[in-house]
This record gives C-alpha cells, sequence and structure tokens, in this order.
C-alpha cells in the first residue's frame, strides 16, 4: 500500500494482528478522554472510542490513514473495561464464569475529515470456573491489560469453552473485514 498508514494504538495484539493486513503502519497512540456519552448502549462503545481515536490522530496527521479501535466486553448490558486491580479482575472473571458474554470490537479508518467505521460483535462462552482457577490466572498478571480481565491468545485462552464469530475480534482487531473494510476506503 502506497498510503502512509498509523495505527492509534499502543496494544501489541494489535500491532501483530495489523500486521496481517498491512506490513507497512507505524504506531502512534491516542491518548483520548474515554468517558462515554450519557446513553450510549454497550454495543455502539466500542465503535464510538474508536472513532474518537482516529479523529484525534488524524487531525494530527491529515495525510495518512489512521486506523483507530477500540474492545469492550459485554455481560449483562455491563461493559467490562481493563480491571482497576487485581479485586476487580476477579469480579469480573467470576461475572464470567459459566456464561456466555459479547465481545465487540469498533474500529475507524479516517483520513482527514474522511472516516469511515464499524463495528464486530463475538460470542464468548467461559467454562465455569473455580475459585483457584479465577486466583491462579490473575497471578500470571495476564488479566490486567485486558478489557474484561482475560486475553483468549494468552493463558485466558484454558477458561473458555467455545466462540461463535471472529477470533481475532475478541483480541482486539477483526483482521479479515478491515483488510475489506481498508481496501474499500483507499479506493
Amino acid at each position: 500500500m502506497a498510503e502512509k498508514i498509523i495505527l492509534a494504538s499502543a496494544s501489541p495484539r494489535r500491532q501483530e494482528l495489523l500486521r496481517y493486513v498491512t506490513s507497512e503502519f507505524e504506531v502512534i497512540p491516542a491518548d483520548v478522554d474515554e468517558t462515554l456519552p450519557e446513553g450510549i448502549s454497550a454495543e455502539k462503545s466500542a465503535e464510538y472510542l474508536a472513532v474518537k481515536k482516529a479523529e484525534h490522530i488524524a487531525l494530527k496527521y491529515p495525510e495518512s490513514v489512521v486506523i483507530g479501535s477500540d474492545t469492550v466486553v459485554i455481560i449483562d448490558c455491563e461493559i467490562l473495561g481493563k480491571p482497576a486491580n487485581e479485586k476487580d479482575a476477579e469480579r469480573m472473571l467470576k461475572l464470567l464464569s459459566g456464561k456466555t458474554h459479547t465481545v465487540v470490537t469498533g474500529v475507524c479508518i479516517a483520513r482527514g475529515k474522511q472516516k469511515k467505521s464499524f463495528s464486530q460483535e463475538t460470542k464468548v462462552k467461559f467454562y465455569p470456573l473455580t475459585e483457584k482457577e479465577i486466583h491462579d490466572y490473575i497471578a500470571t498478571g495476564d488479566p490486567m491489560d485486558k478489557a474484561g480481565a482475560y486475553g483468549i491468545q494468552g493463558e485466558g485462552c484454558v477458561l473458555i469453552e467455545g466462540i461463535e464469530g471472529d477470533f481475532f475480534t475478541v483480541m482486539g482487531l477483526p483482521a479479515a473485514r478491515l483488510k475489506r473494510e481498508l481496501a474499500d476506503f483507499l479506493k
């Protein structure tokens, strides 16, 4: 791709996945206020934040194509972000234990004032977890920087009974759909 592409995220997982879409990109994390507006649905929140991140960087680099992304874990209409501490991670993992939840990743592609955004959803079912499994997983440190307090691609894989949808959406960037949306955006 001849276009200069910027990923507006510091996430190593998103960087890894974007390499499947394009090998040429720069990383410039968007430092934005992630407070959600009153009344926004949980399902729309990830896309809202992805747009906010992409627009923030696109204003500074109007000639570049900017990709912003955000992922949320939703259970019983509650958004689970990154845990504040180990106690919060424990609370989240207990909420997810034995249940199916939704992971939504929102993506925005922007250049200057032009933008295109979308969301992709995947259902994830957890096995029922024992206290020991929860504490052992938290002790790995893996849940602390991840929405919903788990990573499907790491040690958290042993918590998951199954998924319905795109695996990479749960990791934080739906690469196959992004490749198609990006090609369409660049036409």
